[in-house]
Formats: structure tokens, C-alpha cells, sequence
């Protein structure tokens, strides 16, 4: 193994997410085992733009000093640097600082890299001392002494969530087993007391950057995607006053598909979702995925079929002979592009032996067909032919995804919380349809073996909160 020390600098666009990103691919080539805070500096030697954000990271790979500065350029390229310039403002800057005994020439007079270096290289301490401040370390945020979100407010009434919604990184996951690097998207939330007039929104951006690095610097393997959501939520708690904090987090992933007939590969696009709830009572987690597929109205097919068989009675067709050709050929219905969705959480956080596969063809298995990006015409038959086959309303998705849930996921206990849905993009009408379906694995088995209502069932806010489901 080899010991490196890179430095990573931005003056160009969103300034923390280009080094976030960037210490994400290097993820994927070494392990990161340390990451220096941020470090606001000045442009030097004539660089052009606004003022540089740096930070240091120590690495070990197995690669050599060549073969790692050529992974160092690919990362720049993959955050988006690109031929320019040599002192043009840039999104991201990867140098390679030191590799086992090598050192960057110049080093003692780059102060934007020594000074970061010195702070997870103490070695390098003595030698950084000369920056005089040119450099600066960044605090958590700007400090003022006017700060409305503390005072009371005008009306004293405490808030279930606040927060903010729709935060894009570029975050470093591990779907069973295999590591990859997704566009994520959060939503992270925190009750609010009636003593307070505001929570402080920029405070959730701090703590996920502050997460994600911690992350980066002590995990040597990719967190799941409910484990990194969690980490976030603890973070929320013990830095805003909350009693309780959610975390969402959504991030878009590919797997290895084949066409039915013609066995053409692609690759097709699913959501992986991860949600956390921390208090002081714990913390909960759930996972799943939403998946795309097709439905075809059973309620259309079931007139289409009524409407032919009057009309080859008609023609001269026994009624045995009509119901014949009926059942062998696919009757004429409108179809729904459908999006259907799986959440699962075990009381006991053995949610690592949840394959986020199984989630996929469970929800996918569950509509009248799966569908593809690419299709041939032999697969385009099958998957109509699938569909009018195999008809399904919105609310027949959502039952078979909490059957095939119960019998893939047998062995979990009656705690395990299970969340169901789908909404279908309507062809013939202009709304779209829905339904959902949510309890603990406990109360849908009472349910299937006495054959009756268990009303009400757990919701997902109960059960994050950690009550027991009803018995």
C-alpha cells in the first residue's frame, strides 16, 4: 500500500460540492483516511476569480505515483474540469502533495495546500506556520449577533417539522455489496418548539457537508443508503436543539437489464430511498426503491370482452366457441405508465439483509409488466401481450406488493413496517390514480388469516417514532 497526501482547491461554481464530489471518486480508487476542514484562500501566483476553497485528504492505494496522478486527473475531469487556461478560474483542482517519500516541488510556498496538509499531517506543522493568515479556516458558519430563528415568536405554537427540501450532493452508497457514486437528493427536517421563531435552514446544508465528510474520512467502506440517512438525522439532533430529527434521502441507480426476447443488455433507472429517524429514544430507519411498469384496466378489458363476445354470438359463434377465442386472445384495454414504490424497516436494524434488488422485481412483479428503455419489435409484443394477459387496477400493484413483501421477507418479525404504492399516469382520463398501503408485518398477517380489517394500521411517522405495532 502506498501512503499519499492530495490537495483539492475550487473557485469556480458551487465550491463545497466540487470538493465533495471529488473526494466521492477518489473513494472509489483508494481509501480516504483523513480529510482536513475547509480553507478559504486568496488566488495566488495570478490565478484568476474569487478566492479559492481548499482542502487536504490522506489517501492509501495500491497504485503507483503514476498510475495515481492519472486517477487524480480523471477525477477533475469527472467534476467537470476541462481543457483551460492555466490560471482561469476551475472548478476543482486534485494535486498530488506527497506519495511515500515524494514530495510536490514548490510545497513550502503553496500555502493553500501545506496549511490544510499540516492539520491531518502534523509533520507538516512547523513548515506551515510561515502562512501568516493568508489562509483561513473556515467556522461551521458567520457569526451575528442578531439571530431572529431564537426569538419567540409572535404565535406560540411548536412545529411538527421544519426544514429544507430538494438538496442535491453527489454521494458515495453501497447497494448490496457493490459501491457506485449517485446523484442524491435530501429532504431533512426537525421539530420546531413553540419558544422559537425559526429553525436555522442553513444549519442542515452545514451538518450534511459536515456528515459527509466525517463519512469520507472515517468509513472504510461505503455507507447503505438508510445508514447514511441516519448519520445526518444524529447530527441534526445534537446540533439544533431538537428533540427529533427525519432525514430523506433519494438518490437514482441503474441495473443490468436484458430484453425478454431479443436479450439486448441495457441498463434500467431505479430510485433507491433512505429514511431515518433520530430522538433521543433512538433511532429507526426504513429502505426501499420505486420502480416503473406498466398496468392494464381490468375494468376496460372486462367490457371490451363482454362487447366481443355479444358480437361473435352474433356472427354465428357458439357461446362455447366465443369464450374460447377470448380466452386465448388477448382482449383490447387502455393502458397506465405506473410508478410503484417498497419501503421497509426492521425493528430490529437488520435492514442490511434487505436486497434492494428483491425491492425492484417485488415492485416491478407487481404491475401487469415490467418495462424498457430499449425494446425490439419481438419485445415489444411480449411485454403488450404480458400486460392484457395480466391486468391489474392501482389498488391490485399495491396488494401484490405487500403479498410478494410478506412471502420474500418471511423470516422478519411482526415489527418489520412495510409501506406500499403506486400512482398511474392515466391514459383516456386526465387525472392520475393512486394507492397506498402501509402496517407492520404482524398486523397484515392478522389481517390475511381472519380475513378482516385491522383498523388502524401503523403509519410510517408512528413507526419511525418507535411505538410498537398494534397487536
Amino acid at each position: 500500500m502506498h501512503l499519499a497526501y492530495v490537495g483539492l482547491g475550487s473557485n469556480l461554481g458551487d465550491l463545497r460540492a466540487n470538493i465533495l464530489a471529488a473526494l466521492q471518486r477518489l473513494r472509489a480508487q483508494a481509501r480516504v483516511v483523513a480529510v482536513s476542514a475547509f480553507y478559504e484562500t486568496a488566488p495566488a501566483d495570478g490565478a484568476e476569480g474569487p478566492a479559492f476553497l481548499n482542502v487536504a485528504a490522506q489517501l492509501d492505494g495500491d497504485e503507483d505515483r503514476e498510475a495515481f496522478s492519472r486517477r487524480l486527473e480523471g477525477v477533475q475531469r469527472s467534476v467537470g474540469r476541462v481543457a483551460m487556461r492555466r490560471l482561469a478560474a476551475r472548478p476543482i483542482d486534485v494535486d498530488l502533495l506527497v506519495f511515500d517519500s515524494w514530495e510536490r516541488p514548490q510545497l513550502d510556498a503553496r500555502w493553500y495546500d501545506l496549511v490544510p496538509l499540516a492539520e491531518i499531517a502534523p509533520a507538516y506543522a512547523a513548515r506551515a506556520r510561515g502562512a501568516n493568515g493568508s489562509v483561513r479556516r473556515l467556522e461551521s458558519g458567520l457569526r451575528f449577533r442578531t439571530d431572529r430563528q431564537e426569538e419567540v415568536p409572535e404565535i406560540r405554537i411548536a412545529l411538527n417539522r421544519a426544514g429544507v427540501t430538494r438538496v442535491r450532493r453527489i454521494v458515495h452508497l453501497e447497494i448490496d455489496g457493490h459501491p457506485g457514486v449517485f446523484n442524491g437528493e435530501f429532504t431533512m427536517v426537525a421539530d420546531l418548539g413553540a419558544h422559537r421563531a425559526g429553525a436555522h435552514m442553513s444549519r442542515f446544508v452545514e451538518n450534511l457537508e459536515e456528515t459527509t465528510l466525517e463519512v469520507l474520512s472515517r468509513e472504510t467502506t461505503p455507507m447503505r443508503v438508510e445508514l447514511l440517512a441516519e448519520a445526518i438525522a444524529r447530527e441534526i439532533v445534537a446540533t439544533q436543539q431538537a428533540r427529533e430529527a427525519d432525514v430523506r434521502l433519494r438518490a437514482d441507480f441503474a441495473l443490468e437489464r436484458w430484453t425478454p426476447v431479443s436479450a439486448k443488455r441495457g441498463e434500467e433507472t431505479y430510485a433507491l430511498v433512505g429514511i431515518a429517524h433520530a430522538s433521543g429514544d433512538g433511532v429507526r430507519r426504513v429502505v426501499g426503491v420505486e420502480a416503473e411498469g406498466m398496468t392494464a384496466c381490468p375494468c376496460a378489458q372486462g367490457m371490451m370482452r363482454e362487447h366481443s363476445l355479444a358480437q361473435l354470438e352474433e356472427a354465428g359463434f357458439s357461446d362455447e366457441q366465443a369464450r374460447q377465442a377470448l380466452d386465448v386472445l388477448p382482449v383490447a384495454t387502455h393502458n397506465q405508465r405506473g410508478r410503484g414504490s417498497l419501503l421497509l424497516g426492521t425493528a430490529g436494524g437488520t435492514e442490511s439483509s434487505i436486497d434492494i434488488v428483491d425491492l425492484v422485481e417485488i415492485v416491478e412483479s407487481s404491475m401487469s409488466s415490467e418495462t424498457y428503455d430499449l425494446l425490439k419489435r419481438p419485445d415489444e409484443f411480449f411485454v403488450v401481450n404480458k400486460a392484457h394477459q395480466n391486468p391489474k387496477f392501482v389498488e391490485d400493484v399495491v396488494r401484490g406488493i405487500v403479498a410478494r413483501a410478506l412471502e420474500t421477507y418471511e423470516r422478519f418479525d411482526d415489527d418489520t413496517f412495510v409501506f406500499a404504492s403506486q400512482r398511474n399516469e392515466e391514459s383516456i382520463h386526465k387525472h392520475d390514480a393512486f394507492a397506498d398501503a402501509f402496517g407492520c408485518f404482524g398486523e397484515f398477517r392478522r389481517e390475511l388469516q381472519d380475513a378482516a380489517a385491522v383498523i388502524p394500521k401503523t403509519d410510517l411517522a408512528t413507526w419511525l417514532r418507535g411505538r410498537r405495532c398494534a397487536t
